[in-house]
């Protein structure tokens, strides 16, 4: 059964009755075995009140103080249930009451004792709706007569049977293993696994990207289905009638500017861009986006697999993607082929404002194809254009010395932010999962070129509210004062002339004014690097909402990706769903109709554009998919920010007993943290390394300071570290002081 509970009970909203073919039609129920096992799943929901049947059909029931939950729990045994709601509390479920749930499974929690003012209410497990592990790394021991398999998350509270030849797991002894589960606890029976791949003596003789990818349950394959499905594809060559049905825009000087990364690491090119001035002087910019949702038709077996798997994931040499290959081949936007596009136009005028813009289907044909180099050094000078970018070059200057100068304005304008990063890997060309423009020093142009593609994301997303439309807005919700008071006070110790105040609620101008002081320090890099870690994570909902990293009061969204995030194919099935069903007049007996791919119709609608049961399917399945998309935007988040950690332990690891300057960013009662600015590499030193004096932590002064030397640790103070130790799994690498640190002052012997 591919599905879980919880993706089955997606299906039912808003208290509709649901059909059996429907949902064997959206689980993807192919075959007789699948089949049954939806009905013996659909027979149990109702005799434990979960569903109800009524006429054939089925409709969801909802029980009082019964909540949706996922479970975050310690290495010591106790579990909180963690609501959607972010202002919902955190239930307490004591692990006799886990009901064999594990750390991460979303279930359905009874609050049996409620909350007060000092406690968290508490709860019960009644049902598990997804299991979290379907695998997970392990090591494998022998107990008695029996192998068993050894969580090494210590989260995870139990150990699994194995399923294997004895011969086999011998050789596996004290080895590090993936283990798939094959049966979780069930009454008295614990969780039975079986090896699915030997990874090493342990996690250091283990290829990280394994870790990661076993880690996460990742898939690295696609199954043999997918492959095959992908032979039913239409050919590369495009029907007429289908090129008559769209804009022509072949005859137009169209180029992509991709980064070397992605053309090493991704098959996906899924934007190009045109640029012409018009008569009035403005400019129109013209994204393309690769039309993936013409060739992948809803609820396929490639549909369901790219759901599934919901982002694409950057694991460095080697992406994730949610389409076999052979997708990519069909849809990419390579040069001299003509390709299927849906094409965001933007006039901008003068001031840096979209005045106007269409989104219209079309097809186009790719005159040049340049990476970020090679684009920033024909912008600069630093390169002769050849005979063929000669006439290209021209538009590439308008594009980022005019154009984006100007649209960088309006932002700063409202508040929105940049962060300088030494590096920029995103598979993506808008602001991605941060949150906020990336600004890479040595390559501007890759800047310069968000500013650009997060205007389409901003005209589609007003053009579905202004044909009051379904949609998925980007949202970001402002960071939490407590997260910037430290990085605040190691601002100010560095020297840097902050003036904020930040009582109650931060804004986006605050965070603009802190970007613009970090880049006056030494230690910017460190700075915005730690600036990062405060912003909230984006989220996706189905009404406009504010998002703080690009200073949008409401109205934003991701669309220029269909290729590799799954939530900008559903943007895109949005639109085409105009592009066939849109009604453009109120009565068909109106003469003329308005234009509903351009901004000029906005205001003129007061009828439904899509019919209603066109509509309401596109409301159900936003619906249903969103909770999961979200959850798989912070898998590949996790899974990527796992990589790049234990990138660094590996790093750290080889140079053991090596001695570097470093910042302290962060102190506590049990040591302070030292940021290896050339590394960007953060590590602790405990405080029971600090042999020459007892050390008593001020948390007033954010500082460590000693009895008997007056020597202090406090935040921005540089000191000489070495590297003592490094648990390369647990990602966490163990420093000591060999010099640095400062005077104590009066103040930090005052009284807490």
């Amino acid at each position: 059964m591919e599905f879980s509970i919880a993706t089955l009970l997606a299906q039912f909203v808003d208290d509709k009755l649901v059909a059996g073919k429907n949902l064997e039609k959206k689980l993807g129920c192919e075959d007789e075995e699948s089949t049954h096992k939806l009905q013996i799943t659909l027979d149990a929901l109702e005799k434990i009140n979960v569903l109800v049947k009524e006429r054939g059909k089925y409709r969801r029931i909802y029980e009082d103080k019964v909540v949706e939950a996922k479970l975050r729990c310690s290495s010591k045994g106790f579990c909180f249930a963690i609501q959607e709601e972010e202002s919902a509390d955190d239930i307490y479920v004591r692990e006799s009451h886990l009901s064999n749930a594990w750390n991460g499974d979303r279930v359905f929690v009874k609050i049996i004792k409620e909350g007060s003012r000092r406690r968290s209410p508490e709860g019960e497990v009644k049902l598990i709706l997804e299991r979290s592990n379907p695998s997970l790394l392990a090591t494998v021991i022998e107990n008695e007569t029996k192998y068993k398999a050894v969580p090494l998350d210590d989260r995870l509270l139990f150990e699994l049977d194995l399923k294997e030849k004895e011969e086999d797991l011998k050789a596996a002894l004290e080895h590090l293993v993936h283990v798939s589960v094959l049966r979780y606890p069930l009454g008295q029976l614990p969780p039975l696994g079986q090896i699915t791949k030997v990874l090493g003596s342990d996690a250091e003789e283990a290829a990280d990207v394994d870790i990661v990818s076993c880690k996460h349950d990742l898939p690295l394959e696609f199954p043999e289905k997918a492959i095959k499905a992908t032979s039913t594809l239409p050919g590369a060559r495009i029907p007429a009638a289908e090129i008559k049905n769209r804009h022509d825009l072949r005859d137009k000087l169209t180029f992509t500017i991709e980064s070397e990364f992605n053309l090493a690491n991704s098959s996906w090119i899924e934007n190009a861009f045109t640029l012409e001035q018009t008569s009035l002087g403005e400019w129109q910019l013209g994204v393309h986006i690769a039309d993936v949702a013409h060739y992948i038709e809803q609820d396929t077996i490639l549909d369901r697999i790219a759901r599934k798997r919901g982002v694409a994931v950057n694991l460095r040499k080697q992406v994730l993607p949610l389409f076999p290959e052979k997708v990519s081949k069909l849809c990419s936007l390579i040069p001299g082929r003509s390709r299927l596009t849906i094409s965001v136009m933007l006039t901008i005028d003068s001031q840096g404002n979209t005045s106007e813009y269409q989104i219209i289907p079309t097809v186009i044909s790719v005159d040049h194809q340049l990476t970020y180099q090679e684009t920033q050094e024909l912008i600069s000078d630093e390169k002769k254009p050849g005979k063929k970018l000669a006439s290209l070059l021209p538009a590439l200057k308008d594009l980022f010395f005019t154009i984006s100068p100007l649209v960088k304005a309006q932002r700063l304008q409202r508040g929105g932010l940049e962060v300088t990063t030494p590096e920029n890997h995103s598979l993506f060309k808008d602001e991605g999962r941060v949150g906020a423009i990336l600004g890479v020093a040595s390559l501007p142009v890759h800047s310069m070129l968000t500013e650009l593609t997060i205007l389409a994301g901003k005209a589609v997303a007003e053009h579905l509210q202004a044909l009051e439309l379904p949609g998925i807005y980007c949202t970001q919700a402002e960071p939490d004062v407590e997260e910037l008071e430290d990085l605040i006070k190691l601002g100010s110790n560095l020297g840097l002339d902050i003036d904020l105040n930040v009582e109650e609620k931060v804004s986006s101008h605050d965070y603009q004014r802190l970007t613009e002081q970090f880049d006056t320090s030494s230690a910017v890099m460190v700075l915005n690097y730690l600036l990062q870690s405060t912003f909230k994570p984006v989220k996706y909902l189905t009404k406009p909402g504010k998002h703080f990293g690009l200073a949008y009061e409401e109205g934003y969204t991701h669309c220029i990706s269909p290729g590799q995030r799954y939530i900008d194919l559903i943007i895109q099935r949005i639109l085409k769903a105009v592009f066939e069903h849109g009604r453009d007049r109120r009565h068909s007996r109106t003469k003329e109709g308005i234009d509903l791919t351009s901004s000029s119709c906005h205001g003129q609608i007061n009828w439904k554009v899509l019919p209603p049961t066109v509509q309401e399917q596109i409301e159900i399945d936003i619906k249903t998919t969103l909770p999961f998309l979200n959850d798989r935007e912070k898998q590949a988040e996790d899974a990527e920010r796992d990589l790049a950690g234990l990138k660094k332990a590996e790093q750290m690891k080889k140079r053991t007993g090596k001695i570097f300057e470093g910042l302290i960013t962060g102190v506590q009662s049990y040591g302070f943290f030292v940021e290896i600015e050339d590394l960007l590499v953060e590590g602790l030193v405990h405080v029971s390394s600090l042999k020459d004096d007892w050390y008593e932590y001020r948390s007033r002064n954010s500082c460590l300071v000693g009895r008997k030397n007056r020597t202090a640790y406090r935040l921005g103070d540089r000191v000489e570290v070495e590297v003592k130790s490094v648990d390369y799994y647990r990602q966490q690498i163990d420093l000591v002081t060999v010099g640095g640190g400062s005077e104590a002052q009066n103040a930090d012997w005052e009284e807490e």
